[in-house]
């Protein structure tokens, strides 16, 4: 799961939406140096994390482009989902897209000097790009895509990850709409963060 799905899988309290926004940013036992709420949120996240990389589903969806990316089709399925969280937003929330990741930026600024270097650095950029919403749109992924080849190890296979998202739309969508019913039920049996 990528940003947008990791926000919105961690329920309503900003506490828990900071940690797990920030979790890829905090190794090891450095956790322990956050408030307790965040610190369940860094958690959570990594238990996200851990539920995807193991779904059948998640694995399925990797195999459609892993002739290209190999260990990096995690990632590009990472990002298609939260174009598919974004895209079909409705069915999952009741808040308006804009209002919540707007809604969110303010946290996040709220909160600046708890957030690690690494984050803070690109948060500028996160919310002058609005990234998050710009997800809803194959632009923004695409968008999404390039800036990461920049400042990763991503491969620079954007267009081919477009091309195959294009022409499988309906698979992803249909296998992320059933991802996200399984880790619903997993993260509200086991936290109760989205009852």
């Amino acid at each position: 799961m990528n940003f947008l799905a990791h926000i919105y899988l961690s329920g309503n309290n900003e506490q828990i939406q900071i940690g797990n926004f920030i979790g890829d940013y905090v190794k090891g036992n450095k956790y322990l140096d956050y408030p307790e709420l965040i610190q369940k949120g860094i958690l959570l996240h990594r238990d996200i994390d851990n539920f995807t990389d193991n779904n059948s589903l998640h694995k399925l969806a990797k195999r459609n482009i892993s002739k290209k990316y190999k260990k990096y089709s995690g990632i590009i399925i990472d990002i298609f989902y939260d174009h598919f969280l974004a895209a079909n937003w409705t069915d999952y929330s009741n808040i308006p897209l804009p209002e919540y990741t707007n809604t969110f930026y303010k946290l996040l600024k709220s909160n600046y000097d708890i957030l690690p270097n690494k984050v803070q650095d690109f948060l500028p950029k996160l919310i002058s790009n609005n990234r998050l919403l710009s997800y809803k749109d194959i632009t923004g992924i695409k968008l999404a895509l390039n800036k990461m080849t920049e400042y990763t190890s991503l491969p620079k296979y954007t267009n081919y990850a477009i091309s195959e998202l294009l022409k499988n739309y309906s698979d992803f969508n249909k296998n992320f709409e059933l991802f996200m019913i399984e880790i619903i039920n997993y993260l509200t049996e086991k936290y109760k963060l989205l009852d």
